[in-house]
């Protein structure tokens, strides 16, 4: 905030008539207003180099925040296309954010995981979905921010699923609809994008790994993913809830695929 030469307003003003007063003015003032499409949770005034947060998310969601409304007035480029930019959840979504907001996005995750040093401390420590868990509070992001880093810059052909919470069923079932997934580089080079179902079971192989009946997590287990080109490779999968949302952290082992060539040799 120092370095952008941003003050960060303490109160916690954005309510709707204190939006209502700014919309105003920016109208009376001819300037560009960036209105959000749903309730305010960041407000960036670039005639007074001001940020605003709501104080009702928590401690978490308020950094990225604050870091989201710090690249808009940062970036140079960005800085003088709106006298006032607003800020919603869906600007902060790395899945709905327009370009403009996934800048301020990527720019708020770069500060926060401090560049590489991040991923270079995940490196040095087991792969494990606990790594990056492990991690995020000293870096004071969120679990889905924490994961998503280490997936997505993660040297390894690994991926994440993530998983809406499961649902009941009639009998001992359950069904956990898909969110979204991240994948690596070399992950989405090797198996591309398209074998992720929309529902899960404990029927599917991926299914059975959602952790439920109070569990937090479920142990790492083989499981097999084909490539683009049909082959099957040895995975290894492991899954952690915080009840909101399950990830499936997914890890390729080897190709199934080799095969074994013995020659015999004449007795001597």
């Amino acid at each position: 905030m120092s370095a952008a030469n941003l003050e960060e307003v303490e109160d916690d003003v954005l309510n709707p008539d204190f939006l209502a007063r700014i919309r105003s003015e920016v109208g009376k003032s001819g300037d560009v207003l960036k209105r959000a499409l749903g309730k305010v949770c960041g407000l960036f005034d670039a005639r007074a180099s001001l940020v605003f947060i709501d104080r009702s998310l928590n401690e978490v969601k308020q950094t990225f925040v604050r870091l989201h409304e710090a690249a808009h007035g940062f970036l140079p480029w960005q800085r003088p296309m709106y006298a006032v930019v607003e800020d919603c959840e869906k600007a902060l979504d790395p899945e709905l954010a327009d370009d403009f907001d996934r800048e301020a996005n990527v720019f708020a995750s770069e500060v926060l995981f401090q560049g590489a040093a991040f991923i270079d401390e995940a490196a040095d420590k087991k792969f494990s979905i606990f790594t990056p868990i492990g991690l995020a509070k000293k870096y004071g992001a969120s679990l889905y921010a924490s994961i998503r880093q280490y997936v997505s810059k993660n040297r390894r052909n690994c991926a994440v699923l993530i998983l809406n919470p499961p649902e009941l069923v009639e009998g001992d079932g359950f069904r956990a609809s898909f969110r979204r997934v991240v994948q690596s580089s070399s992950f989405t080079e090797m198996f591309g994008q398209e074998q992720w179902q929309l529902v899960y079971t404990p029927d599917d192989q991926l299914g059975a790994m959602v952790p439920i009946g109070g569990r937090r997590s479920s142990r790492p287990r083989a499981v097999v993913l084909k490539d683009i080109n049909g082959d099957p490779h040895e995975c290894i999968a492991e899954a952690f809830t915080q009840t909101y949302q399950v990830f499936v952290l997914i890890h390729e082992v080897r190709a199934l695929t080799a095969k074994s060539v013995i020659v015999k040799l004449p007795n001597d």
